[in-house]
């Protein structure tokens, strides 16, 4: 299924929240969350799609491969971090919500704004994921 054909409108209002975060989170930390969580989620379209448009926009392949292991991997700053610990925190959204600790780390990295719009990023990838590995979106396979 085509959701953007059969609910456009509803197609428009994630549209819209993804335009807002383009237009507010950085967009280095932006990909590496929308790539994070695609691969958390199983979302062969949206990895491929996100680790593209890292690479055309000059990310290191280095830095895309290491997302899958970023605990263990030096490439990443502090704040890109507690982004990516957020990320897996609200994604794995369990019965106890986000640990207060990788909340708290987020806090001290970000301003109150960017934490809001950092959640409001990492809630729209996951909304994508769902669209996408729910309708069985498939990658483009030509190179």
């Amino acid at each position: 299924m085509n959701a953007a054909k059969v609910a456009p409108e509803a197609y428009h209002a994630v549209m819209g929240l993804e335009k807002y975060v383009q237009a507010n989170v950085d967009h280095t930390v932006l990909e590496l969350v929308k790539l994070r969580a695609s691969m958390l989620n199983g979302c062969a379209f949206c990895v491929d799609m996100h680790s593209t448009d890292a690479l055309k926009a000059g990310e290191s392949s280095r830095r895309l491969f290491a997302v899958a292991a970023w605990r263990e991997a030096p490439f990443f700053t502090e704040r890109e971090r507690t982004a990516l610990a957020l990320t897996d925190a609200v994604t794995r959204l369990g019965e106890h919500g986000v640990p207060d600790d990788v909340w708290n780390a987020a806090a001290a990295q970000w301003s109150e704004k960017e934490l809001a719009d950092l959640v409001v990023a990492i809630a729209t990838i996951n909304v994508w994921n769902r669209i996408a590995v729910t309708t069985q979106a498939q990658p483009p396979t030509g190179a």
